[in-house]
């Protein structure tokens, strides 16, 4: 009777997208609990599907029917936009659905292939990573959406298509991977932009999760993020330091600029660090950090104050505003943070910059690089 039993759950595999999708569009009428009872049955089938049991294992074949399934039936998206309304167990099967149907790639794929569900999504129903991303809009659909898409954001290409994701904007990534025009400025109204008001005004559990992922957006990959940067260079770096950097709650504003010295010091950013220390607005921004009345953000700002300093190509509007500071600085700086007298990093650092500001030349000079 086994090979009755298989067919029974091939056919199961194959038939569970459409019934998921047809009790998710039913969400909006009466009856929300039974409803919601159901979807966690089918929901919970799938995760078996995956997953397998103690007494089970799982069948790549039926997983193939499975995720082909979820794809054929839109779900992949239509779970994304749900989320927030399904019942708590159910966006925890959901969360594992999309772990698992992510990372699956049939026995047949080459090696290094993108899992096949990645693969569609990136090249033809981009909308799913975008509306992951705006399951940052309810706290209910925050921490399970912000797992997935941290796995996705290994891939190069999900993280494009967040980054450039525009609207109906030409180049934008709304049509797939191969329609983005990478040298084109960005709007601010895609998604990705959307971050810095989750992290700066959600509830303290969403912009912590939502932080997390747009540190990955903007950490993980070193050829996409640098040229996405200098692109938008002025955008970007009008909101982070207006929001973030300046953000009236201190887990955002202290986590922000400790990653802002990241960037900068990341020798992928070069580029983009050298234009951020050209700009006298930003020391400015940088300086006042330094007079903060709570030590980790002083902390932190140093972190990039002392990136202008050091910086031997300083622009001739950072060498005046040095030089015009220049005594208050080194009286400042003597006694700044000196109760860290066991970071010998930081002494070092801290004495290192004194002694740049002092031995500065009286007049700007044109920087020769």
């Amino acid at each position: 009777m086994s090979f009755l039993f298989g067919r029974t759950r091939s056919r199961a595999a194959a038939d569970l997208p459409r019934q998921a999708r047809e009790l998710v569009l039913k969400l909006e009428g009466p009856n929300f609990p039974a409803k919601a009872e159901e979807i966690a049955r089918v929901l919970s089938q799938m995760k078996v599907i995956l997953q397998g049991t103690h007494d089970l294992d799982s069948s790549p074949d039926q997983i193939y029917q499975l995720v082909t399934g979820l794809i054929d039936e839109d779900l992949l998206h239509l779970l994304a936009v749900t989320l927030h309304r399904l019942p708590f167990e159910s966006r925890k099967d959901t969360q594992i659905i999309f772990s698992y149907v992510f990372r699956f790639r049939p026995a047949a794929a080459a090696p290094k292939s993108d899992p096949i569900a990645l693969s569609y999504v990136v090249c033809n129903r981009p909308q799913v990573l975008v509306e992951l991303c705006r399951a940052y809009d309810h706290k209910e659909s925050a921490t399970p959406a912000g797992s997935v898409l941290r796995e996705l954001l290994k891939n190069e290409a999900a993280a494009a298509i967040i980054l450039y994701d525009d609207g109906d904007e030409p180049g934008s990534s709304a049509k797939g991977l191969n329609a983005i025009d990478r040298a084109r400025p960005q709007t601010g109204r895609g998604v990705f932009w959307k971050f810095f008001d989750w992290v700066d005004k959600s509830s303290f559990e969403v912009a912590a999760d939502a932080f997390t992922t747009f540190r990955e957006l903007l950490t993980r990959h070193k050829d996409l993020v640098p040229r996405y940067l200098s692109v938008n260079f002025d955008l970007f770096f009008e909101k982070y330091n207006k929001i973030l950097v300046q953000s009236n709650s201190y887990v955002t504003k202290r986590q922000s600029i400790k990653l802002l010295g990241e960037i900068l010091l990341d020798r992928s950013n070069y580029s983009v660090m050298t234009a951020y220390v050209d700009r006298g607005d930003h020391l400015k921004i940088c300086m006042n950090l330094l007079r903060d009345e709570r030590k980790m953000v002083q902390y932190e700002g140093f972190h990039v104050f002392k990136v202008f300093v050091a910086n031997p190509h300083k622009s001739i509007a950072v060498q005046k505003i040095l030089l015009m500071n220049r005594e208050k600085l080194l009286t400042f700086l003597s006694h700044f943070l000196e109760d860290r007298t066991d970071d010998e990093q930081f002494i070092d650092e801290r004495e290192f910059l004194i002694k740049q500001i002092k031995n500065m030349p009286p007049t700007p000079v044109v920087s020769q690089r």
